[in-house]
């Protein structure tokens, strides 16, 4: 009757920890091309690199160029009232005899009306402007390359996150696995220890082994189900929107990945960024330059004036109306402007020095990191193909200690063992999977390759 009442009791705890692991909702399969999508749409980053590339496409447009004249159109409009008061002291008045009357004007309106459009053009600026304009250009290729570097650093980060969450779920799926062998082992324990062939120690650690898989399976699925949130942020989606990923791997072909190595100087976004700097800095020189030429610019005018005059002591009233057309050349030289101009060419000299020193540097470290990420992709994929032997040889040591368990040719302990070399076995290899995948897109993103290619 004890017996009995025992194996009730595991049965319980075996059920509840069932309880505690059940109710996984499986979700759409979110692939990898279906994540790059909305990536490249959604998130903040990119958005941001988007706007700001469109910010350089307006800088270096020809509204921007200075090469347009201006047109500026002025009018005005004055009105005055007054009252005049005008006398002729000691003077007389040759039909009357008597002193001559004052004059006396009141309220008498004075209008002033102007309007016009005047033109300025700059013929020529020491080809400053000229300079200025390829200058824009080019630093709206460098917000490009800006953009893209943006672009690969977050699909990296995309792939981080994406392979983490399908390393989780591969993990998860073997310790399901574990912990269904588990349950059984804890059932089979009870009936042998019911029937006299087993001892209460074998039962008990059966139930603990269940408890520590359970337990296991538990903080797995947490993980995942965190993992799974942070790549929603990536992806701009609802937090708890459940999915599944894809968990299978494709590996670069050896000879596409050599190719990929022998134009990486060529194609590395940092080298190109430093390349951009480079040619910006050279502009700056010539539009500095350009303060030693004299300036030429272009003058036109074309104006309107009405001015409406109330009658005064001596003269009627009157309305005269002025148009005005003028034209003009202008030639601007500043022969000395106190060193400002050899200042700037100077300093502009020493800035196109530090990026050539900042191109040597970034070059060489641009190197050293291909060689690294280089040496890290071919040890991890050497250890992910020992990891899959190891998986093969626990798995045929792991069949044969089950056998042999269920003939009772060995101890639980030596079983479990057998099982846990197996767990790590597994999970180890699925951790050196991606490994040497992620090593793989950090090498694609140093040589330039990491958004042509198909994952």
């Amino acid at each position: 009757m004890k017996s009995i009442i025992n194996c009730k009791r595991s049965n319980i705890l075996v059920g509840f920890f069932l309880f505690l692991i059940s109710g996984t909702i499986i979700g759409q399969q979110l692939t990898k091309q279906e994540a790059i999508r909305l990536t490249l749409e959604n998130n903040f980053g990119i958005l941001i690199a988007t706007n700001t590339i469109e910010v350089a496409s307006n800088n270096k447009g020809i509204l921007n160029s200075g090469y347009l004249p201006t047109l500026t159109g002025n009018a005005g409009a004055n009105y005055q009232s007054a009252t005049t008061n005008t006398s002729f002291p000691g003077a007389i008045d040759q039909n009357t005899g008597q002193p001559r009357a004052d004059i006396e004007i009141k309220d008498a309106e004075t209008q002033r009306y102007n309007a016009g459009v005047n033109l300025n053009y700059t013929l020529f600026d020491g080809l400053g402007r000229f300079y200025n304009y390829k200058r824009l250009k080019e630093q709206y290729n460098l917000t490009e390359l800006q953009a893209r570097e943006t672009i690969e650093n977050t699909i990296l980060q995309l792939f981080t996150v994406y392979y983490e969450v399908a390393r989780l779920s591969e993990n998860k799926e073997i310790l399901e696995e574990t912990l269904r062998i588990s349950k059984e082992r804890v059932l089979r324990s009870n009936y042998q220890f019911e029937y006299g062939q087993n001892t209460k120690l074998n039962v008990l650690n059966a139930e603990v082994d269940v408890a520590n898989d359970s337990i296991n399976l538990l903080n797995t699925r947490q993980q995942l189900a965190n993992t799974k949130r942070d790549l929603n942020v990536i992806l701009d989606s609802e937090l708890d929107k459940e999915f599944d990923v894809d968990t299978i791997i494709k590996f670069i072909p050896r000879f596409q990945l050599e190719e990929y190595l022998s134009t990486a100087t060529e194609n590395n976004v940092t080298l190109l960024q430093n390349e951009s700097n480079l040619r910006i800095s050279d502009y700056d020189i010539k539009v500095s330059k350009s303060g030693y030429l004299p300036s030429v610019g272009l003058t036109g005018s074309y104006g309107w004036n009405q001015n409406r005059n109330p009658p005064s002591t001596f003269f009627p009233g009157n309305i005269s109306d002025t148009y005005t057309l003028a034209a003009g050349v202008s030639l601007t030289w500043n022969l000395f402007d106190g060193g400002g101009t050899i200042t700037r060419v100077k300093n502009a000299k020493i800035a196109l020095d530090n990026q050539e020193i900042v191109k040597n540097q970034v070059k060489k470290e641009v190197e050293r990191n291909i060689a690294n990420a280089l040496g890290n992709y071919r040890n991890r994929l050497n250890v992910y193909k020992i990891q899959q032997q190891n998986v093969i040889t626990n798995q045929n040591n792991f069949e044969r200690s089950q056998e042999r368990f269920k003939l009772g040719q060995i101890t639980s302990i030596e079983f479990r063992q057998a099982q846990i070399n197996l767990i790590l076995a597994e999970t180890n290899k699925n951790s050196a999977k991606y490994d040497a995948k992620i090593a793989e897109l950090q090498l694609l993103q140093l040589t330039g390759q990491l958004l042509n290619i198909e994952f």
